[in-house]
């Protein structure tokens, strides 16, 4: 059986006076719905009556005002400027959906309104690496372009920004990563992050903030917002496959993207919808698993300037024959990534030193550039600890760096910068490029830092429970409540309750195809509940003997036009002794 994870029950935040359970009494008088439900509302931090409202009915005119945003008013003057003068302007993104969606968006944007000279770029993942490139900017510099927009990348760019500025090139940052100290010389730089920028959402995407850059240009040139609104259906993917907080303004944002998804989608995203086989309404959860795996396999597999193509091309034609080529991309990064995994996995399961490290770093040159990020999670789900995996391109080593809940795998690469080219990421996910001939010493300095810095319950799998409920509660009425906490993601994760004191309905549960777990279980109050835990056979004998606990989330089950409630059971473990 695998080892037990941590359940931990989550603790609402007390953002104004009274406790816990004045906070959910007040939540119960004021909205007259169960208290389950008022806890997961206060978890939130929603407390009173119009933030509960403004939670369940998102408003597009709460989005902030675009010109809050430090070079806000200066990017935009820049902008319209070219435009008057019929300069030729380039829009410059990163390879993967957060870039190429923003690139997507900006470039459509400024090709409906304006007539002169405008082209995209994207770099090759292979061939010039992540950010700005100085081959990029070479490009722009010989064809005649005099500004650039970059979306996703550039606040750590100086040395290509300077260079940019001494070809007489303006550059115009729109990015979401950590600054540094040192940022840019660029002409504005539009990062919510920057520690003097009062901006008051700091989590936007990188497809976000070009999104609040057409906002502002709209609103300069005193044009409908409808023009901007129109590309919320990209904003909302680039929030999903880059896992940004959907909370504060990104709520927002996500839930009209994924309501102009499903009402009236881009041809683009319809047709990977088609190519996924998805019937129902899309989710963000399907715009993680369906949707953004197919636009990033683009970069990781050949050239990401297809998915920029794909997502601004108006023949169906094209479209269907640039969706078949990305269908066809994450089909072949599905068999490297499982050979990838399988190779890596075998390299830690011969090496005992490798296994009882609180850190993996792996490094094999022949590795595919674009595989190795997702290999990293999937390592975690076998050893639970930070991981890098490393390859080889253009002579140096460079990887991707994936975390465990609560460790700062940014500031852990930070801290092992000396032996660095260049590095960039967020709390959970990063990545680096270094001199093949530092490897070893890297991988001796981050394990270093990561023994001495993680703490115990950062090595034991965590499952973060909202909500303590009887199995009374796990029917339609609720089911329904729930929904309206849609779209769920960082921030707003979907709802986790555990119910107590469980046993087997008359023998009814039973192992499905050797590895998942069917369930029928039932409580002495009554209540009846069936439910599939994938994964998790191994649990079966609890359950049999029980009285077990049991971590679940609700959902609901179509089958042969037949829908009902169940639950998706996420842990199990041997009930403990009433008092």
């Amino acid at each position: 059986m695998k080892p037990d994870k941590r359940w931990t029950i989550k603790k609402v935040p007390v953002i104004k006076t009274g406790t816990e359970d004045q906070i959910i009494d007040h939540l119960h008088e004021a909205l007259h719905i169960h208290p389950a439900i008022c806890r997961l509302l206060a978890l939130r931090g929603i407390q009173d009556y119009e933030s509960a409202r403004l939670f369940f009915r998102p408003e597009l005119p709460h989005l902030h005002d675009p010109f809050l945003m430090k070079g806000m008013q200066k990017a935009v003057n820049r902008i319209t400027e070219a435009m008057e003068w019929h300069e030729r302007i380039m829009v410059y993104g990163d390879y993967d959906v957060d870039g190429t969606t923003a690139v997507a968006l900006v470039y459509s944007f400024l090709k409906s309104n304006y007539k002169g000279e405008l082209a995209y770029y994207i770099p090759h993942r292979y061939r010039e690496g992540y950010g700005i490139s100085r081959q990029g900017i070479d490009f722009a510099h010989s064809n005649g372009y005099t500004l650039i927009i970059t979306l996703d990348c550039g606040i750590k760019s100086v040395e290509h920004i300077t260079h940019a500025q001494s070809l007489g090139i303006d550059v115009i940052v729109c990015d979401h990563h950590l600054p540094d100290d040192h940022i840019p010389p660029a002409f504005a730089i539009l990062n919510p992050k920057q520690k003097d920028c009062k901006y008051p959402f700091k989590e936007l995407s990188g497809c976000g903030i070009g999104f609040k850059l057409a906002q502002a240009l709209a609103i300069h040139w005193k044009r409908p917002m409808d023009i901007v609104y129109q590309y919320l259906d990209l904003v909302a993917t680039s929030i999903a496959a880059d896992i940004v907080p959907i909370d504060g303004e990104n709520r927002i944002l996500a839930y009209y993207g994924v309501k102009r998804i499903n009402e009236s989608p881009c041809p683009a995203i319809s047709t990977l919808k088609e190519l996924g086989g998805v019937t129902k309404a899309l989710s963000i959860s399907d715009l993680v698993f369906v949707i953004g795996p197919r636009v990033n396999a683009a970069g990781r597999m050949d050239d990401a300037r297809k998915a920029v193509e794909f997502f601004i091309e108006t023949d169906p034609e094209k479209i269907t024959i640039l969706a078949s080529a990305l269908h066809s991309d994450n089909d072949d990064r599905k068999e490297v990534d499982k050979s990838t995994t399988e190779e890596a996995l075998s390299i830690i399961q011969g090496d005992i030193g490798l296994q009882t490290r609180k850190s993996t770093v792996l490094y094999r040159p022949h590795w595919h550039k674009g595989v190795v990020g997702i290999v990293a999670s999937r390592l975690i789900d076998h050893y639970y600890r930070p991981t890098i995996m490393l390859t080889s391109a253009n002579g140096k080593a460079t990887g991707s760096a994936r975390s465990v809940s609560g460790f700062n795998i940014y500031e852990a690469i930070h801290e092992c910068r000396d032996l660095l080219e260049n590095y960039g990421g967020h709390f959970y996910a990063a990545g680096m490029t270094m001199a093949e001939n530092r490897v070893e010493d890297f991988i001796i300095k981050f394990e270093n830092i990561v023994s001495s810095t993680i703490t115990a319950d950062q090595q034991i799998p965590e499952i973060e429970i909202d909500a303590e409920i009887p199995l009374t509660l796990v029917k339609p009425a609720i089911f329904n409540l729930l929904k309206q906490f849609e779209p769920f993601g960082p921030g707003n994760m979907k709802p986790v309750f555990v119910t107590r004191r469980l046993y087997d309905y008359q023998g009814a549960s039973s192992i499905v195809k050797e590895q998942h777990l069917r369930i029928v279980a039932y409580q002495e109050n009554g209540a009846i509940v069936e439910g599939i835990g994938f994964g998790i056979g191994d649990k079966y004998q609890l359950v049999r003997n029980g009285p077990f606990d049991m971590v679940y989330s609700i959902e609901e089950n179509e089958y042969h036009g037949n829908t009902k409630i169940q639950v998706k059971v996420i842990d199990i473990r041997q009930s403990q002794a009433a008092n």
